[in-house]
């Protein structure tokens, strides 16, 4: 008796895993319908056949699993494994997580569709409006195309004025530095001999370029000779 007991509690095991690895594929299946862009306003019969394959998987699994507690219940030898009564606490967790998963999917989809047909009802709305009052469809129009300048001009506004803070910050680091020229040229002028420095080099600098000169243009010449 124990033996057959233990097959029976074996294939029922078996036959819940199998279910549980079934129902993971099929709410793989079923969670695409809610990641999709554009969720139809109404369920498609792809989207209705894959939910009942989920809600049907649940269900045998309820069967297997209060088949699988009936027989803990009815064998004294399978009621004192704890390692069978751990299996069939598992099973049951890992339904209730399924359960949850399918009912978030529903609220998921629900809510997608109350928004779509919530903003299709109130395009609808103004589409009847307008075309009911084609010069109020007018006045908004030249409405809209007023608020669009309106901004172009805001945009236009902000670059001119990071272009004149960007230019007074040139001005301003220009008198900056005119100023410490001025500084550097007094002080330089406060120091004895330092014109007289400054005049021979400049004096030098002058010859030097005079003898540069020269001496291109000598090089120039015999190169032009022998040309």
């Amino acid at each position: 008796m124990a033996t057959t007991a233990g097959q029976g509690w074996a294939q029922l095991r078996q036959q819940a895993r199998s279910l549980e690895s079934q129902t993971e594929t099929s709410l793989q299946t079923y969670s695409q319908f809610s990641a999709q862009t554009n969720i139809p306003a109404k369920p498609t019969n792809e989207e209705n056949n894959a939910e009942a394959k989920v809600q049907e998987l649940l269900d045998k699994r309820e069967t297997v699993i209060t088949q699988l507690t009936r027989l803990l219940d009815s064998e004294a030898t399978l009621t004192s494994s704890a390692l069978k009564q751990n299996n069939l606490s598992l099973l049951r967790d890992k339904l209730s997580d399924h359960r949850r998963d399918l009912s978030r999917l529903r609220s998921t989809l629900t809510s997608a569709r109350d928004r779509a047909n919530l903003l299709g009802s109130v395009r609808d709305d103004i589409s009847a409006y307008r075309a009911a009052n084609p010069a109020a469809a007018e006045a908004e129009y030249m409405l809209d195309e007023r608020a669009r300048l309106d901004r172009s001009h805001d945009v236009a506004d902000s670059v001119l004025s990071q272009a004149y803070a960007v230019q007074d910050s040139f001005v301003l680091q220009r008198e900056t530095l005119q100023s410490i020229n001025r500084r550097i040229t007094h002080a330089a002028s406060q120091v004895p001999g330092i014109n007289a420095l400054m005049g021979r080099i400049s004096a030098k600098k002058r010859r030097d370029g005079i003898v540069l000169g020269s001496f291109i243009a000598f090089c120039f010449l015999v190169f032009w000779f022998f040309m």
